[in-house]
């Protein structure tokens, strides 16, 4: 008997020094990475200001190459002239209250190096709150970038300000904003449809491949029911799929609909949207959003519609192959134009 208690009081002091080991050893980590990201930043403007800032700029190259030859021989192999390159991009990409709040958030040098191939400031600053946020490894920050996320997502179709207004949110509350969530588009290329497939036929194959369809979401959604009924009036109506959203806490209902968007869609989804308000919402959680997934976009008819700003109903196109991204990127330029549009027509009518 008293081995028995030995052994435990031994089990239970051997797994306590692990804990305080693992945690002495996750803050090292993250204070060698705070400053190893501030070193390389400090690196970079101090070469931007003595090198390429005075009158040098021609000689940059050479003066950096020269520079790295002598650190390798000093440091070793890890200051080479591509090294010196990104600390100076660095310099450039970011400002020092920028670089200080990266490193307070725990983003990796590796993360900012990613951040800096991306040419849009907004771009890079909502990638930068999703990281924090969601805790995204450096994979799949580069995934969300190839992906172009952020240009999908309905915060990106706002005025710049709004944007700004909106990141800032983000960083104040601590959480996402439902625009940084809902995206334009959805690449539905993993559910292996056919080429002529029905709404059924669709939500069929998405909840085949439920896993990928979430991870094309986003992390936080968790599926909680497909063709949920709401009866209103003796009337059996079937909401697709209902899903649960764990940073906004609310629930997602999504209608899957083939070809474009009609404004008979928007009756329907309040009608849900309504239904689960009264009927499925929980105390704590904020109101039901609907998202309607359409094949086919129709960016004016949303945009009169007024759907991607104040509305709890979000609009998106679907795509079953992944389009070139050349033509991906003009219709999202375009959306882009015609909401700016929108908003400074209707702010010079307020004037």
């Amino acid at each position: 008997m008293t081995q028995d208690i030995d052994y435990n009081l031994e089990t239970k002091l051997y797994n306590d020094i692990c804990g305080i080991i693992e945690q002495s050893r996750y803050r090292v980590a993250v204070y060698v990475n705070s400053e190893a990201s501030m070193m390389n930043w400090n690196i970079g403007k101090r070469i931007k200001e003595d090198v390429l800032l005075n009158k040098r700029a021609e000689y940059g190259e050479q003066v950096l190459k020269r520079l790295s030859g002598k650190l390798k021989n000093k440091y070793g192999n890890g200051w080479g002239f591509q090294k010196l390159q990104h600390c100076v991009r660095a310099a450039y990409t970011f400002t020092e209250e920028e670089i200080m709040y990266a490193v307070r958030t725990q983003l990796s040098w590796t993360h900012l190096r990613s951040l800096m191939a991306v040419p849009n400031s907004l771009a890079r600053q909502f990638y930068l709150e999703m990281c924090r946020i969601e805790h995204w490894s450096t994979r799949t920050l580069d995934d969300k970038i190839d992906a172009q996320l952020f240009e999908r997502t309905a915060i990106s179709r706002k005025p710049d300000e709004v944007i700004k207004a909106e990141l800032e949110k983000s960083k104040v509350q601590n959480r996402i904003q439902p625009d940084m969530v809902f995206r334009s588009s959805y690449f539905l290329d993993m559910l292996g449809l056919p080429d002529v497939f029905s709404e059924s036929d669709l939500e069929t194959a998405i909840l085949n491949q439920i896993q990928l369809f979430l991870k094309e979401f986003g992390s936080d959604f968790a599926f909680v029911d497909r063709q949920k009924r709401i009866p209103v009036d003796g009337v059996d109506y079937k909401l697709d799929l209902l899903f649960y959203h764990r940073g906004l806490k609310r629930l997602v209902a999504i209608d899957l609909k083939l070809g474009k968007f009609k404004p008979a869609y928007e009756g329907q989804m309040l009608l849900y949207l309504r239904y689960l308000n009264r009927h499925d919402r929980r105390e704590g959680e904020g109101s039901p959003i609907g998202l309607i997934l359409c094949s086919e976009g129709n960016t004016e008819h949303i945009e009169y519609l007024m759907l991607d700003e104040d509305s709890p109903i979000k609009v998106a196109q679907y795509y079953t192959k992944l389009p070139d991204k050349k033509l991906l990127s003009e219709k999202l330029q375009r959306a882009i134009a015609i909401a700016k549009e929108h908003y400074r027509l209707n702010k010079s009518q307020e004037i």
